[in-house]
């Protein structure tokens, strides 16, 4: 099954090839005939359509299961204490130091 969703998208990627290829023939063509471009024609645009869809169906199924996402996975084994604790935020070298000299 694995070699069908392969197959998927390397058809999808050859389709997206070819649809960049006759685009690039439509709009030499225009050139050559001194038309203005608008929009390319319908079946360049399906083919790209088509190529698209193809090719993330298969990505999707090629890449398999999907893991969830959590912002805080690596927080669930830290208590709350640890969470904020930053030590390359810690600063020795103030006031302090001086008040306590004198007290």
């Amino acid at each position: 099954m694995a070699n069908l969703y392969h197959a998927l998208v390397v058809i999808g990627l050859l389709l997206l090839a070819h649809a960049a290829y006759s685009a690039t023939q439509h709009r030499t063509y225009l050139r050559l005939t001194e038309q203005e471009f608008t929009s390319l024609p319908a079946d360049i645009f399906l083919q790209c359509l088509v190529s698209l869809l193809l090719t993330t169906y298969g990505v999707v199924n090629v890449a398999g299961n999907f893991r969830e996402i959590k912002a805080s996975a690596d927080l669930d084994n830290r208590s709350f204490e640890t969470v904020s604790n930053r030590p390359s935020y810690h600063m020795f070298m103030h006031r302090g130091r001086v008040l306590s000299a004198t007290l």
